[in-house]
């Protein structure tokens, strides 16, 4: 099993809610930027379940939130927690950056970075692989990993690449089966005859950001259903009610075998600005545990904000 893809599946997935996070440590997400009204009988506004999933398995808005980057300066903050074993914080990273793209070029520069505790090894490289990962996929931004490539046929695509597509995958278009994860790629199609009996499913109306229409869209372990049936133990997308563009995702994973155990939660949210979606929030809290390797805890905070058109 490559533990590098295990790592880097769990670490990129996605959605948006205000649910508490599901890892009883610090959490460095503390924004409220959903505030639900009340259930909806979607029967009452023409729509059925099956309109949603058809919506989270076709939409593209998500994914082009993060290729529309590419055409603004912004400013991100991102901030990294690390925890020993009684989920006490042992390491900080912190970095403000003016990201731009004068002249197609994209640049970066640093205005604030701190580092403290068990952070980096002894040669310089992360102590964790979870935050190596974080930073080379945002911190290095989307100027490689959300924009995608072209003229790359799937035959001479390296390693690397190959498993870029299997995480955007599940970043962008959750739902679908995703060949290639070690013992759990059966796991990932919730939608499917298989899993789709194991899950609930419900529906609300709220605001976003105190003032857009949103519709919340919930797919839930039923409690009928054993943890380990199933990897994904909810996944919640927040909807745009006058357009059904995808506004954020949540997502819950949790599984354990005699091979790894992990417990991942991630956040995605998204904004307009001049009429195009743009990612605002990221976080994530994860755990990971896998034979002959250290286990990793961390959370993470991206914001980005100031976004001006170039």
């Amino acid at each position: 099993m490559n533990k590098k893809l295990l790592l880097a599946f769990c670490l990129l997935l996605s959605a948006l809610t205000s649910k508490a996070q599901q890892i009883p440590r610090f959490n460095p997400d503390t924004i409220l930027t959903i505030v639900i009204d009340s259930a909806v009988n979607i029967r009452s506004h023409r729509l059925n379940t099956q309109d949603f999933i058809d919506a989270v398995m076709n939409d593209t808005s998500f994914y082009k939130a993060f290729q529309n980057m590419k055409y603004y300066a912004f400013t991100a903050e991102n901030r990294i927690f690390t925890y020993d074993k009684r989920n006490k914080v042992d390491g900080k990273v912190y970095r403000r950056l003016l990201h731009s793209n004068s002249k197609g070029k994209h640049q970066i520069e640093y205005t604030a970075k701190r580092d403290s505790g068990n952070v980096f090894k002894k040669n310089g490289k992360y102590q964790l692989y979870t935050v190596e990962m974080f930073d080379y996929i945002f911190m290095n931004a989307y100027n490689s990993d959300y924009v995608k490539s072209e003229g790359t046929s799937a035959e001479n695509k390296g390693k690397n690449e190959g498993y870029k597509d299997k995480l955007k995958t599940l970043v962008f278009t959750p739902g679908r089966r995703v060949n290639g994860i070690p013992f759990i790629s059966s796991k990932t199609e919730i939608f499917g005859p298989e899993l789709r009996q194991f899950y609930s499913f419900e529906f609300a109306r709220g605001k976003y950001l105190d003032s857009i229409p949103v519709y919340r869209f919930k797919v839930k372990r039923k409690p009928s259903t054993a943890t380990d049936d199933v990897m994904i133990q909810e996944m919640t997308t927040i909807f745009d009610v006058n357009n059904f563009e995808i506004l954020g995702r949540y997502i819950d994973m949790k599984y354990s075998n005699m091979l790894f155990d992990f417990n991942v939660q991630m956040n995605i949210e998204l904004n307009k600005f001049n009429d195009q979606l743009l990612p605002i929030k990221i976080s994530y809290q994860g755990n990971w545990d896998i034979p002959f390797h250290k286990e990793e805890r961390a959370s993470f905070l991206i914001v980005h904000k100031d976004y001006k058109r170039e």
